[in-house]
């Protein structure tokens, strides 16, 4: 046997799918860093904005209810510090000192005007309150003339309506935060950033140890079906599969032990079928070369009975190569068939006729019930040889006087061939191997009657071609019952 053939494969299926699976995790990773990264420098900003919005909602309560102490803005005008500590009040604040070196606010955000009071401000002193704040407030009145605040901050900045008794008496705007430009406010998106690699990090290790014990676990059926195709190549059929798994691998495992099984029928019948071939032919020459060996001798006298004998003996031979070649054209798709529409009435009729004779001179009556069927497409050559194989299976096998019957009808689906026989009849456990080739039942068939078992295999091989089926059964006569049944032709 040839050895197994071998390829060349630097990488190995289960580290491509490693490979595969580490880098769409990799790619995958590095896409949701990227966006996770952009989406929280976007949104930090309108978390901060929002949050200070929030904030801002009880200082609008305590502006409207300093509004309403006094009844009218003028006090926050002549005294805009007092704007701060309404903002946001705290305990401790500085009141009546000057600011010190400690107490002056940080420089405002980049883009934002000097709070009022700082250097080069002319609006007066500093308010009271969180200075980063108050540069990006501006409180409006009712006519939306500026109270105090910055008066930088741009009108489509957010606003926070001071209501006083459903009266809308001003409004708080604020500006939004240019950019996150703090020392606090970077390092705290630094960290964040931080944190977000080494999380994707760990994922991505994880996702690589998951992906290669999943490579492995997922090709190991692979693998397995790998060395049993290798095995069947070698000649091992005996090879079988797990079929634990339920998924596609595990009807896959299922389908290789059928292949497996099938090989070893099919290795099996291969060597019974030589062995019987063998067998077969050589009772015929054991005969030729004894009579021959007897003729030459002078055991046996040179006459026309001897030569008729050797002249049976090689006609047998002959029968079996023929039948022999008719198996093998079979086998091979190669046997000629010429379908046309047939009359399979007629075919049959006719076929019985040149058969009547021989079982009258084997003492067998034959009898026809031949209906009338709807036309088959078939070849007539063909189905007078499986006629003719059939009754001359039934003619060898049926014990003298006996009877043979032949009917043909039609049922639902197909045109129905019937032909059988009186005593001896055939076991019932014998009955599926009759169409198998040089199959004999020993006990009725025996090899003096003639006949390699080849006949009804050529039967199930033409009604096969005819794409129809053939069944033995036990005969109501005594004997066996052949049913061919062939489809009707198609309009």
């Amino acid at each position: 046997m040839a050895p197994s053939p071998t390829y060349p494969n630097p990488m190995r299926l289960w580290q491509r799918l490693f490979l595969a699976f580490a880098l769409l995790s990799g790619l995958a990773l590095f896409g949701f860093a990227a966006w996770q990264e952009r989406s929280f420098r976007h949104n930090f900003l309108g978390y901060l904005n929002e949050t200070t919005l929030q904030r801002l909602a009880p200082a609008a309560q305590r502006l409207a209810h300093a509004y309403a102490e006094h009844d009218s803005w003028d006090f926050l005008r002549e005294d805009p510090p007092r704007f701060g500590e309404l903002i946001e009040p705290g305990p401790g604040r500085p009141e009546s000192r000057p600011p010190g070196p400690r107490d002056r606010p940080p420089p405002p955000p980049e883009g934002y005007p000097p709070p009022p009071g700082s250097h080069g401000d002319p609006h007066g002193p500093p308010p009271h309150g969180p200075p980063d704040l108050m540069t990006r407030l501006l409180l409006l009145d009712a006519a939306g003339e500026r109270v105090a605040g910055n008066p930088r901050v741009p009108p489509d900045a957010d606003a926070i309506p001071i209501v006083l008794d459903d009266r809308r008496i001003g409004t708080l705007r604020v500006a939004p935060l240019p950019r996150v430009s703090g020392a606090t406010d970077v390092a705290f998106a630094q960290t964040q950033l931080h944190s977000a690699v080494l999380a994707g990090l760990v994922v991505l290790v994880g996702a690589l140890l998951l992906a290669l014990t999943l490579a492995r676990w997922l090709l190991a059926p692979v693998r397995a079906l790998a060395d049993g195709t290798r095995a069947l190549a070698d000649g091992d059929y005996a090879r079988r599969l797990p079929t634990t798994r339920s998924d596609e691998f595990g009807a896959l495992s299922r389908d290789f032990n059928h292949l497996a099984v099938t090989l070893e029928q099919h290795r099996q019948a291969r060597r019974q079928w030589g062995a019987d071939i063998a067998h077969e032919l050589r009772t015929p020459l054991s005969i030729l070369r004894g009579e021959i060996q007897a003729l030459q001798d002078g055991v046996r006298p040179f006459s026309a009975q001897a030569l008729e004998s050797l002249q049976a003996e090689c006609a047998r031979l002959g029968s079996l190569i023929d039948d022999l070649y008719q198996l093998a054209l079979a086998d091979a798709g190669a046997l000629e068939y010429r379908f046309e529409s047939l009359d399979l009435a007629e075919c049959v009729r006719e076929a019985a006729e040149l058969q009547r004779r021989a079982c009258a001179d084997s003492g067998l009556e034959l009898e026809t019930d031949i209906a009338a069927v709807p036309r088959v497409r078939a070849d007539a050559r063909r189905i007078a040889q499986l006629l003719d194989n059939l009754l001359a299976n039934a003619r060898r096998y049926t014990d003298a006087p006996g009877r043979i019957r032949v009917a043909l009808d039609a049922s639902a689906r197909c045109a129905r061939l019937v032909v059988e026989d009186t005593a001896p009849g055939v076991a019932v456990g014998a009955l599926p191997h009759l169409f198998e080739r040089l199959y004999r039942v020993e006990s009725s068939r025996a090899r003096d009657a003639g006949g390699a078992g080849l006949g009804l295999a050529i039967c199930r091989a033409i009604v096969d071609a005819h794409g129809g089926r053939i069944n033995a059964h036990v005969s109501p006569l005594g004997g066996l019952r052949v049913v061919a049944e062939l489809p009707p032709e198609v309009p």
